[in-house]
């Protein structure tokens, strides 16, 4: 029996989700999350084999659960689903431990399968998120100005998001202005949005 937590903000589509997969005879869902942080404690709790993760979950994303999934229940494998698939988030989710990556269009029978071959320690990522993501472009970015433009996404303030990084706010301003040149937009909520939107972030 290969046990899984689900997470999706989408009522709608999680209950849907639970149900179909547990239809199957060899899935049983022990747990259901709407956002990242719930999906983290629940992991943590239930030692699910597979954590099927909506990546779009505000406030903290999929991958941001997924990174922390791994920290807290290393033997539970992991899988996104995204609505809209930004292939510059493949390398991300590769880095964090991720073993599965499909958008939400898979159908069903599709998806058990792969659920299957990801318990048993394959990998599969959608063939075209993984084609697109060959001929994207790259980030001109640092590592630290693109962990700031994350937690910009997040809607924290300088002072905030200094404290959370262990930065003093001077050098957060100076990094997030950086970042800003760089993708020449006049704020940083821009920036990050346009770094979210190429799949950086």
């Amino acid at each position: 029996m290969t046990s899984l937590l689900i997470a999706d903000d989408e009522t709608l589509v999680r209950e849907a989700l639970a149900v179909l997969l547990g239809l199957e005879a060899d899935f049983a869902v022990v747990a259901q999350a709407d956002n990242g942080a719930d999906a983290v404690e629940l992991a943590a709790e239930h030692r699910p084999d597979v954590a099927v993760l909506d990546l779009e979950m505000p406030p903290r994303d999929g991958l941001w659960a997924a990174e922390r999934i791994r920290e807290r229940s290393p033997e539970t494998r992991l899988m996104l689903v995204t609505r809209h698939a930004r292939p510059g988030v493949l390398r991300r989710a590769l880095a964090a431990g991720v073993s599965g990556f499909v958008p939400k269009t898979t159908p069903a029978e599709s998806l058990a399968r792969i659920i299957r071959d990801i318990a048993a320690g394959r990998r599969y990522i959608d063939p075209d998120i993984a084609a697109t993501a060959l001929t994207e472009d790259r980030s001109p970015l640092t590592d630290r100005e693109l962990d700031l433009l994350r937690a910009t996404r997040g809607g924290g303030t300088i002072e905030e998001i200094a404290a959370e990084l262990h930065l003093a706010p001077g050098t957060v301003r100076n990094y997030l202005s950086t970042a800003m040149r760089k993708l020449d937009k006049r704020t940083r909520h821009a920036a990050a949005r346009h770094a979210w939107e190429q799949g950086w972030i």
